[in-house]
């Protein structure tokens, strides 16, 4: 029994070592009511550049991270304000990082990867989306979301990278709280409290 849960943590330890680790996360300002926000709308481009040539030049990226976070958001029942001012302003980064990963296995486990049985040390591409959502009325970050996932299989193919995006926006806003309602031509829906 024991050699089997070792065979079993060292068979998922190698499966999780495969790829990059995946994590999302958020921030939310402590006080903030959420409930007193209901539209929003895109920030005007800040100075800072995509910094990655293959996102900033690839012509689907924009498209799929604001497809994403505009569903996301109407989800949580914020809608896009149309012409007034929005109550929210969102705006994202990207960035695309060198990383390292340690693969530590040893003899005892019975799982080397050569006969020195030592650390696999593997360098891989990570991908960084953070995802700013501020008062628009007082410039206040109210939320923030991030998101990281190895890259490698996603900035070549499209369908790939859709769904890296929708995950990872996902994953983000998912500790999002809701917005006070949406309205849609005259009917407003009410929408919950925090999630």
């Amino acid at each position: 029994m024991t050699r089997t849960l070792t065979w079993l943590a060292a068979a998922l330890a190698l499966t999780a070592g495969g790829c990059a680790a995946r994590s999302a996360g958020s921030y939310v300002e402590r006080g903030v009511d959420f409930a007193q926000y209901r539209t929003y709308d895109w920030a005007p481009a800040d100075a800072l550049p995509v910094a990655d040539p293959r996102l900033a030049q690839n012509p689907y990226f924009q498209d799929y991270v604001q497809g994403a976070v505009q569903r996301g958001l109407a989800a949580k029942g914020f809608g896009q304000a149309p012409a007034a001012e929005p109550d929210l302003l969102v705006h994202y980064h990207a960035s695309v990082t060198q990383r390292i990963a340690v693969d530590p296995f040893d003899r005892a486990l019975g799982a080397c990867y050569d006969e020195t049985c030592g650390a696999r040390v593997r360098e891989f591409e990570a991908g960084m989306l953070v995802l700013d959502i501020v008062d628009a009325r007082t410039g206040r970050l109210v939320w923030r979301g991030w998101a990281r996932h190895g890259v490698a299989d996603i900035l070549d193919n499209p369908d790939r990278m859709a769904a890296r995006i929708n995950e990872a926006v996902a994953g983000m806003l998912e500790t999002m709280p809701s917005g006070a309602q949406v309205t849609t031509g005259t009917a407003a829906v009410e929408r919950g409290g925090a999630k």
